[in-house]
């Protein structure tokens, strides 16, 4: 048989054990939360500067095809070469940088867009000069285009395919 003290022992040496397993448990715990929270600021960090790439993209591809559709000395005459871009991106700022041509030779152009934290994306290009061409022609459609009346012939095209 079994003394009050023995088994007093054995339920001792128990809750000893069980006390162990918990803050084993615990310490494990903790460090899965510590490694969670970390991945999850480095996450969020790094979708800020995804959607900060995005839109810097975006304004570089826009002023490039600034200058590109009015040529790079019109552009020089009507627009500033930097400052704060159009809103909603005025905490953002721009600058462009065209290197004059040489005969035939292009126009070297760079764009830089400077993002409220002061991280610049910046992209150039080359630009070939207009050599003796016509000003700019009108791009009108020598007729308007009846939209409509297109969507309405493609649908009945299509439930005839039907």
């Amino acid at each position: 048989m079994c003394s009050n003290t023995s088994i007093r022992h054995q339920r001792g040496a128990r809750s000893g054990f069980t006390l162990i397993e918990v803050l084993i448990a615990g310490i494990i715990l903790a460090i899965g939360m510590t490694t969670l929270l970390t991945l999850t600021s480095r996450a969020i960090g790094l979708q800020r500067r995804g959607e900060q790439k995005i839109v810097a993209a975006a304004l570089l591809d826009e002023l490039l095809g600034s200058v590109l559709t009015e040529g790079p000395q019109d552009f020089i005459r009507i627009h500033s070469t930097s400052g704060p871009c159009d809103p909603p991106f005025d905490d953002w700022e721009y600058s462009v940088d065209i290197e004059n041509a040489v005969g035939s030779d292009p126009y070297k152009v760079l764009a830089t867009v400077t993002a409220p934290d002061e991280r610049a994306y910046e992209c150039g290009t080359l630009i070939a000069p207009k050599l003796g061409e016509t000003p700019d022609p009108d791009r009108i459609p020598p007729e308007p285009i009846d939209r409509e009346g297109r969507w309405l012939e493609m649908e009945d095209q299509m439930e005839d395919g039907l």
